[in-house]
């Protein structure tokens, strides 16, 4: 299905992505003292990434979750908006590499199985560029120009979280459990993929996971194959971070003693995460998701209410 062999297309990205690394070790203010004590973080990127590139919802429902506690802790005051700077920083090395894999398989699927289809390349581009086309300038114009009650917003965002992910894991088990995945994009889903695009992108700015994680769960309700709604997904999230991620440059909220510890980590967990998702199946990796989407939520949600 492609002029380049397999995994090209990951070795090309994942070479840029080193030598934008190197490139920030030499450019980037950090302090290696503080670097030392925070010698942890390179596992929170590789799990937080793995999770965030198998369910295509973006690191930030990992590391903002994380990074709350950690401050709750005491381990390390990061202030609200910076933990939205260094979650779009971390992501910019996981969902990107996340990205690449999943677009490597794209171009590179097997026979398709009983129940399971193959996602056509434009399919997959009209997902992702059309709702970029919409979240994208929601996401920078939020970032720039407005104010929100982030608590409340977070308040109503983790709630329907929530029942987005009951429904995920209740439509996995019941009326998707013997039907074969969908073979072509609706017109209908697009719509609504469009619709959600605007509130996506706002949620993003504001807590740097939103747009992919709306995308992921609804095209996994609506039974799509994982490639489209994880890969998709993904790809979103590493445009949309990458993007995010320049003001919060040019604000001075991003801590790069963070960023260049989790980075890599983030950059192995993403790259191991796609067999780790096709390993697990459409139905456990469904499964898992909506439960990890829902315990974030609630944890959350608890940590704002007490």
């Amino acid at each position: 299905m492609s002029a380049l062999p397999r995994g090209r297309l990951v070795w090309i990205g994942g070479s840029i992505m080193l030598a934008a690394y190197i490139l920030l070790l030499i450019a980037v203010p950090f302090q290696p003292d503080l670097m030392r004590e925070l010698w942890f973080l390179p596992g929170i990127g590789v799990i937080g990434a793995i999770i965030a590139n198998t369910s295509g919802t973006g690191g930030g429902v990992v590391f903002v979750p994380v990074f709350n506690a950690l401050r709750e802790w005491g381990v390390m005051d990061l202030q609200p908006l910076q933990v939205v700077g260094v979650s779009m920083g971390i992501q910019s090395f996981g969902m990107t590499m996340g990205a690449l894999r999943w677009t490597d398989r794209l171009y590179h699927q097997p026979a398709p199985e009983p129940l399971h289809a193959l996602v056509c390349p434009r399919d997959f581009f009209t997902v992702a560029f059309g709702v970029l086309a919409l979240s994208l300038p929601a996401m920078l114009l939020t970032q720039r120009f407005t104010a929100f009650d982030q608590h409340a917003v977070l308040m109503g965002y983790k709630a329907f979280s929530v029942l987005l992910g009951v429904a995920l894991i209740g439509s996995t088990w019941t009326v998707n459990m013997a039907r074969p995945e969908k073979t072509q994009l609706k017109r209908f889903d697009l719509i609504v993929l469009l619709v959600l695009a605007i509130p996506g992108g706002v949620l993003t700015a504001l807590f740097s996971v939103g747009v992919g994680e709306l995308v992921a769960l609804y095209l996994f309700i609506r039974h799509y194959p994982v490639l489209l709604c994880t890969g998709a997904a993904c790809l979103i999230s590493s445009i949309s971070v990458l993007s995010g991620a320049i003001w919060h440059v040019e604000a001075g909220t991003m801590q790069w003693e963070v960023v260049l510890l989790a980075g890599p980590g983030a950059a192995l967990g993403g790259f191991l995460a796609r067999p780790i998702a096709l390993w697990l199946g459409a139905r456990r990796l469904k499964t898992m998701d909506g439960a990890w989407i829902v315990l974030s939520a609630l944890y959350l949600l608890w940590l704002n209410w007490r």
